[in-house]
């Protein structure tokens, strides 16, 4: 099914296929913070992240939101549209946590009274900077119409999430999507939905995401395991 390798990522690998306008993700069994700085191999992850992000991109088509995923071929490959990505992460906030919290010296696990979207621009070699939507026109990244979609389809997707998460006893604090445009030019959600990419904390604020290995805070699959089976469970 996957033909050539056509970009190796941190977390995923893509592979042109025999169709010219799908591809192949291949999730890996990595795990890295400070944009790579930190390392490490941790068996059973890529099947993990491949398998939640499957789920909820299933959900959100479901819901009415236009995605890359086009389906799950086994524990650790997806095929998806070939997207043009957007060099954005679009980063929305419902409650204070990690470099957010420092950077307004607020205590971690604050409520925001409403969420808040950030934008960081996507280059490694400039590690990935924070922008504005005045960068955005300027740098012809998109225009204004297409930032104020790129915002309110992150708010819809938002409110979505944060009702499924909840349904299992999971608090959704923050999150990071990416966003790509199709043949047609159409835009939509790319990448990938996992605790990788965001903050899931259960009711006594636990830590359910990447951050169990940013800080140490114990086995990064026992606890994208149970993100998964709670994840099963939504009707």
């Amino acid at each position: 099914m996957k033909k050539e390798l056509i970009y190796s990522g941190k977390a995923k690998d893509l592979y042109s296929s025999e169709d010219e306008n799908l591809i192949v993700s291949v999730y890996k069994d990595q795990a890295t913070m400070l944009n790579g700085a930190r390392k490490e191999a941790i068996v059973g992850k890529g099947a993990l992240t491949n398998q939640i992000s499957s789920l909820i991109f299933q959900r959100l088509a479901h819901a009415g939101v236009a995605t890359h995923f086009v389906k799950q071929l086994s524990d650790r490959e997806q095929m998806n549209q070939k997207v043009d990505i957007i060099p954005l992460e679009v980063v929305l906030r419902n409650v204070s946590a990690g470099s957010f919290a420092k950077r307004f010296g607020m205590e971690e696990g604050e409520p925001l009274e409403q969420p808040i979207i950030e934008f960081y621009y996507k280059s490694d070699e400039l590690d990935d900077p924070f922008i504005n939507d005045d960068h955005i026109r300027l740098l012809k990244i998109a225009n204004q119409e297409e930032i104020s979609y790129l915002k309110s389809e992150t708010y819809r997707i938002n409110e979505l999430l944060k009702d499924w998460f909840s349904q299992v006893g999971l608090n959704l604090i923050d999150f990071k999507l990416e966003f790509g445009k199709d043949r047609d030019g159409k835009i939509i959600l790319a990448d990938e939905f996992s605790p990788d990419n965001c903050r899931l904390w259960d009711e006594n604020g636990n830590h359910l995401d990447k951050d169990v290995f940013r800080r140490n805070l114990g086995s990064l699959t026992d606890v994208y395991k149970m993100v998964l089976e709670k994840l099963k469970e939504l009707d």
